[in-house]
């Protein structure tokens, strides 16, 4: 077979390609234009490389020096309009050391995913007319130094660092600075030293404090995933001499018996609900929601740390707001029996949930009642009437009606409804971990989510009618390859389920619908949920595939998300409500803004999962070494995870611990099967198995194999040959609380 020819471009054609691209360059696209084979890329990336440290694109006006096109450099700060520093080396001087420049990183386009303090990064230079170098980001490269986070412990000579990440690195060694102090189990935060031999080691940053204490790991998550906590001192400032404004040309909407429905241990409540029969069948329906435009000017120092952080992030335990608590828990806060400034939707919806007309107003509210979705799900129950709660009459009934309305048109629409039932931590008095549950959506909470979701198309839809840039929330179609992943999954379970159609809401929830109650239930549902996108924030509009919806924007919650801000202040521009602004009218400042906060979005979500993750396995750590009934939840060649009897604790059961066989993934990747001696083990399937060891900081639960699973072989009969083994080799001793395995060194024989 003969190669066919190529040539690579030279250096000024490839340096005038990458200066006149929109955007990041990938490698595939320059191959693509310069019609370079896949065998020519190791060439053109060598090339590329060449280009970032010869290439130059201008000189310094004062010392001459030509700076490289493309170049790599560390980020060092980002400030609060989201422009970071960088720093870069390019030349020696006379003593032959690295000279450092320092250069302005513009904020990431909307497509990009953006850097973060500390990152490396591969950036393309511009110099500009007031010499100074502004940086485009093409891509984030693996730092040469890594952050490390972990459990402080001591081994016959040296403090040892157990990783916190999930699935575990193995242990370093932990060098303290001098005068650092230590105790066991303290929660560390580190950095990976240069190492040239076997044994890895990691710098002391800073001490997070003992793994035991009630916010060992807020402050974990905090630092592991950069999350912003602390206010300046301006932005605090303005938060604090916040007051509720006078009703002037406002609506009055204090005598309508508006209520907000929350959980027990909410603070911030940013919505508030009313309903009453209309005309004709038809039903009146207010959402109002606190008017943060009013408090948050645009570009403030208020405006440009919420844009920052993007959200709140609701950690176990504890909130880190988006606004200080003077605001969020506050002047912002719909507090019952206190005036407050609100943003409202006023709806007339059809006895089949159909909105026939909306109007927005700005006006001023007075809650008359805080309720919980308890409270609220004992009137739907019957187990107690809106008359034993402090609610004019008719309150609850009304609003129940409504929503029988709405959610009659949701079903028809047809909309994904996945059971994914939410993990929650449960905290004592003094702030400690007790326990952790599973809590799944009632009516209450859908009723809520039901107001939330026809106020949201109403904003979408008038700022669209007044040509203004709606910030959408976006759920693309699902990813047609994950789909196929589905099938094979529904075909070793035998279920009919053909993805050449094309695939609706409703046809993924007639497949949910046939596992129900079955083993199959939990992985079919994980396999559902991998298959869909995850939703975004963006000004081009895609549509909400799961909602089932054509224009969809979040308007409810602008106390814990910027985008509904922003979607507040495109709604007060548009219908002259008042004189607040976006921070930007640029399309462009705005997409950046919209992928920036859907990057902190799922930043938190990471946060959360990590923290309750921790904490649940910290609860299950008096079991250790006890025999304990585990669901098998999915299999892998190494092993399979488990979910433990308290139905939210999820462990993993490695390989080495089952019966000696030769391990294969069959059944649409639902069931681990042994080709000798016929050993099977299907999602779905409970075993008893040895809680071996705990890793608090990681959240890693591991257990050893001791019965369950099904052995066959030919005709159901048993192999001559075999010798069941429940673990290889000797049986494991006990270990100490979270220590990890792989950190303690084996003893001889």
């Amino acid at each position: 077979m003969v190669t066919p020819p190529y040539s690579l471009p030279d250096k000024a054609t490839l340096r005038a390609f990458i200066a006149a691209a929109e955007g990041p360059v990938k490698t595939r696209e320059i191959a693509r234009h310069f019609s370079i084979p896949p065998h020519g890329r190791s060439r053109l990336r060598a090339l590329l490389y060449e280009l970032a440290v010869t290439g130059a694109s201008g000189a310094d006006a004062d010392n001459g020096v030509c700076f490289p096109e493309v170049t790599v450099a560390d980020v060092k700060s980002f400030d609060t309009d989201g422009y970071g520093t960088l720093t870069f080396t390019h030349g020696v001087d006379e003593n032959g050391h690295a000279i450092h420049h320092d250069a302005v990183l513009m904020p990431a386009k909307r497509t990009a995913r953006t850097p973060k303090t500390g990152d490396r990064v591969l950036v393309r230079l511009i110099a500009q007319p007031d010499e100074t170098l502004h940086a485009e980001t093409i891509r984030i490269l693996p730092a040469r130094m890594k952050k490390f986070f972990g459990r402080a412990f001591k081994n016959r000579k040296d403090w040892m660092l157990e990783s916190a990440e999930k699935g575990g690195q193995r242990a370093v060694i932990l060098r303290l600075p001098a005068g650092s102090i230590v105790s066991e189990n303290d929660l560390i935060e580190a950095e990976l030293m240069n190492s040239s031999g076997r044994e890895r080691a990691a710098s002391m940053i800073r001490n997070l404090g003992p793994i035991d204490s009630p916010k060992a790991f807020t402050g974990l998550a905090i630092a592991e995933f950069s999350l912003r906590h602390e206010f300046d001192k301006d932005a605090l400032s303005l938060a604090n001499g916040a007051t509720v404004p006078a009703l002037g040309d406002r609506t009055d909407l204090r005598e309508v018996p508006l209520i907000t429905i929350d959980g027990e241990d909410a603070k911030d409540f940013d919505d508030a609900v009313f309903a009453t029969p209309h005309k004709n069948g038809t039903w009146r329906l207010i959402v109002a929601i606190a008017d943060v435009a009013a408090y948050v000017p645009s570009n403030s120092p208020l405006d440009k740390e919420a844009r920052l952080r993007g959200n709140s992030v609701y950690l176990p335990g504890t909130v880190i707001p988006m606004l200080p608590e003077a605001l969020s828990n506050g002047v912002c806060s719909l507090r019952p029996d206190e005036e407050r400034a609100c943003l409202a939707v006023e709806m007339i919806i059809s006895a089949e949930g159909q909105k026939q007309s909306h109007k927005f107003m700005r006006g001023l509210m007075r809650s008359h009642a805080r309720l919980t979705y308890t409270q609220v799900q004992q009137v739907i129950d019957g187990q107690t009437d809106e008359s034993d709660l402090a609610v004019p009459a008719g309150t609850l009934h009304h609003l129940i009606a409504a929503y029988r309305c709405l959610s009659s048109a949701r079903d028809a629409r047809g909309t994904l409804n996945l059971d994914v039932p939410e993990r929650r931590i449960v905290f004592s008095e003094d702030g400690r971990a007790e326990a952790a549950v599973l809590r799944r959506q009632q009516e209450a909470n859908q009723l809520i989510e039901e107001f939330m979701i026809a106020a949201n198309i109403c904003a979408a839809e008038q700022i669209e009618t007044k040509r203004g840039i709606c910030v959408y929330r976006v759920h693309d179609q699902p990813d047609p390859e994950k789909i196929e992943g589905l099938r094979q999954l529904t075909d070793a379970l035998e279920l009919p389920f053909a993805p050449g159609q094309v695939i609706t809401p409703t046809r993924f929830n007639e497949l949910l619908n046939r596992v129900k109650d079955t083993p199959a239930h939990s992985a079919v549902n994980e396999a559902v949920l991998r298959c869909q996108s995850r939703a975004v924030y963006d000004i081009e509009n895609l549509g909400h595939y799961g909602l089932g919806l054509v224009k969809y924007g979040h308007f409810t919650s602008p106390i814990r998300r910027y985008a509904d801000l922003m979607v507040h202040r495109a709604l007060i521009t548009g219908e002259a409500l008042g004189a607040e602004r976006p921070h930007s009218d640029s399309a462009d400042v705005l997409a950046e803004t919209c992928a920036a906060i859907s990057q902190t979005e799922q930043n938190a979500a990471r946060a959360e999962r990590r923290t309750i993750t921790r904490l649940a396995a910290s609860l299950v750590s008096h079991r250790l070494n006890s025999l304990i009934d585990v669901t098998i939840l999915g299999v892998t060649r190494a092993g399979l995870f488990v979910l433990l009897d308290d139905k939210v604790t999820e462990g993993f059961v490695p390989r080495r611990t089952l019966p000696d066989d030769y391990y294969e993934i069959v059944s649409g990747g639902m069931m681990l099967s042994g080709k000798r001696s016929g050993w099977q083990f299907s999602v779905g399937d409970t075993l008893s198995c040895l809680l071996t060891e705990i890793s608090p900081a990681s959240g890693d639960v591991t257990l050893n194999f001791r019965n369950g699973g099904t052995q066959t072989v030919g005709n159901n009969k048993p192999h001559k040959g075999h010798r069941k083994r429940l673990t290889h080799g000797r049986k494991p001793a006990p270990k100490p609380f979270g220590t990890s395995q792989r950190a303690r060194k084996r003893r001889p024989g």
